[in-house]
């Protein structure tokens, strides 16, 4: 369990900040709750829940995620299933289970930059962006490779309305468990995204990969440049060497299933 000394509930995202700052190392912005670490003491606790950041919403070119967004509404949204290929739904389809999808929110799973994270793995392959209170817009690349900064707020994810194709690939244990790896592919115009993801760390774009695919030089040689650039970890899931082959075999199906959208 954790323990909460103080429970807030904002009316404005001006009140949440002014909150945050007063002690932004022992205070903590709630999400689902879902991955909030127990054992944890926190001050003050400032729930978001009041701030209409839960809307998915179509706009200006973009495709906006409000941080309070659950993990189940980007398996139902109309405006989510129909883009992409439906990539961000597929994406978290087998995180747990339905109950839990209902807590778990996009915010949550974005701005802890969870190794584990199936979201931020396809959302990179997908050239998304962040838009924070205090840091504004910025790119989801530039901020996974960032550390936390605890004293901002997420608002809300960006992804630009572009008719991308993209496919999305995991391993797992068993449905609902972690994965054990991930990769995603996006194509637009002829350029290729690559991400993987669950190595075990965070996840992140692989250029070589995507250049092989830019080059023509084919789904099987992204795979393997792949699994030659980025580097892979050991856990209780998997070793690194397994990860690695896991690798080229799961940017080659996602680059071969964007390949037959494409011709589709």
């Amino acid at each position: 369990m954790f323990t909460i000394k103080s429970y807030v509930f904002p009316e404005t995202l001006e009140e949440a900040d002014e909150l945050l700052q007063r002690d932004a190392r022992n205070s903590a912005i709630l999400g689902g709750c879902c991955w909030l670490k127990l054992g944890r003491r926190i001050s003050r606790a400032i729930d978001l829940s009041r701030l209409g950041l839960d809307q998915i919403e179509v706009k200006d070119g973009f495709l906006e995620l409000g941080a309070s967004v659950t993990l189940h509404q980007l398996e139902t949204h109309p405006a989510v299933t129909s883009r992409f290929d439906g990539i961000l739904g597929e994406c978290v389809s087998h995180i747990v289970g339905v109950p839990f999808r209902n807590c778990a929110t996009v915010g949550g799973s974005v701005f802890s930059r969870f190794g584990f994270s199936d979201l931020t793995c396809a959302l990179l392959a997908l050239d998304a962006s962040v838009v924070l209170y205090r840091g504004g817009e910025q790119p989801l690349a530039e901020f996974m490779a960032s550390p936390i900064a605890f004293d901002d707020i997420l608002l809300k994810v960006r992804v630009r309305d572009d008719g991308r194709r993209a496919a999305y690939q995991s391993v797992r244990r068993s449905t609902t468990d972690f994965p054990t790896l991930a990769a995603a592919v996006s194509c637009l115009g002829g350029q290729w995204t690559v991400s993987v993801g669950a190595r075990p760390a965070r996840a992140v774009r692989c250029e070589t990969a995507a250049a092989c695919l830019n080059e023509g030089k084919g789904a099987a040689a992204a795979g393997q440049a792949a699994a030659d650039e980025l580097t892979y970890g050991t856990d209780l899931r998997a070793g690194a060497d397994y990860r690695k082959k896991l690798a080229a075999v799961l940017v080659r199906r996602a680059a071969e299933q964007c390949m037959e959208e494409n011709k589709g």
